[in-house]
């Protein structure tokens, strides 16, 4: 099992080790890779360290079972599976693991990721999968949600996500509406809604 991308460097307050992976980020096939680089770089933002893996529920049952059943003994904490078309892979993991397991439907297939979300979605009882949107968006905010999960035991992560949240709502708050002024202060008067 080959090791695609690590993201290391990151001093792991939980564990007190370094260079250790919190998040292990898997994807069926190396053509996932444009959608879940929005993972990547949404745990960059927030300095939390992650492996990257391509494993297939399909063609690579053993090894993505392996990689499941090892990933807590090596300090991972929560797993973000994307996969495309009949997307069995966070089922497969959750299935073979008590981390959180936080599935990305990708919109690979004629269906546009319907199919991807409906095999990632219906888990069965006893097996769940946070599952998040379709494609890039959904990417992202899987980090973003194993970031939420790890913040629960780091208060300066957690201090970190606050401080997002603060800016997401300045950047409405003040800039898209200093842009709306602007945008109506161009246009004549009673030209809205034409």
């Amino acid at each position: 099992m080959s090791l695609f991308c690590i993201k290391q460097g990151v001093k792991d307050k939980m564990s007190q080790k370094e260079n250790v992976p919190l998040v292990g980020i898997l994807m069926g096939s190396d053509s996932d890779l444009s959608v879940m680089e929005e993972a990547f770089k949404a745990l960059d933002a927030f300095e939390v360290s992650y492996e990257v893996r391509i494993l297939s529920a399909h063609r690579s049952p053993e090894a993505t079972s392996a990689y499941a059943q090892s990933a807590a003994d090596r300090g991972i904490r929560v797993l973000i599976a994307g996969a495309g078309w009949a997307a069995h892979l966070a089922g497969v993991l959750a299935a073979d693991t008590v981390l959180p397991v936080i599935g990305v439907p990708i919109d690979s297939s004629p269906l546009q990721g319907m199919d991807s979300l409906l095999a990632t979605v219906q888990m069965p009882p006893g097996i769940p999968v946070a599952t998040m949107a379709i494609g890039k968006g959904g990417a992202r905010n899987a980090a973003l949600f194993a970031v939420q999960i790890l913040a629960l035991q780091d208060p300066a992560l957690a201090d970190k996500l606050r401080a997002q949240k603060r800016k997401m709502a300045d950047e409405v708050v003040f800039d898209k509406n200093r842009k709306l002024e602007e945008f109506l202060a161009a246009r004549k008067p009673g030209t809205m809604g034409r």
